[in-house]
């Protein structure tokens, strides 16, 4: 399964038990421990726990054993770390609390200042 597979992987099966904001962050380009970090909200510490067990399930599915998953005992925040790709499944307010996205996306803007000709 290639990389955009197994990304679109996750994202249905986050769509499928209705996740909110589901977000796809390109870090190929920031780190070499994933090429993909996907990020999504569970309303609920039973939605999270459900929300992970899905992504878990469906990349078995497909011959993808997850390298590991943490953070089930609470379910304020489960990461699944498929390798290629890592997914956060939290809620809203952990989330908003860490802001993985503007953490990631930071990352991005300064590689490309970086890449711009001084004026």
């Amino acid at each position: 399964m290639q990389i955009e597979e197994l990304a679109q992987l996750v994202e249905n099966a986050l769509d499928e038990l209705k996740a909110k904001d589901v977000v796809r962050i390109d870090v190929r380009e920031h780190t070499s421990v994933t090429d993909f970090m996907i990020i999504a909200s569970g309303t609920s510490n039973r939605h999270v726990n459900a929300l992970s067990d899905n992504v878990v399930e469906k990349a078995k599915e497909s011959g993808r054993k997850p390298l590991g998953v943490e953070g089930k005992g609470s379910g304020e925040w489960v990461l699944v770390d498929l390798g290629d790709v890592v997914v956060h499944v939290m809620q809203p307010a952990t989330r908003e609390f860490y802001d993985l996205e503007r953490l990631w996306q930071s990352a991005e803007s300064r590689r490309e200042q970086q890449q711009r000709p001084a004026e």
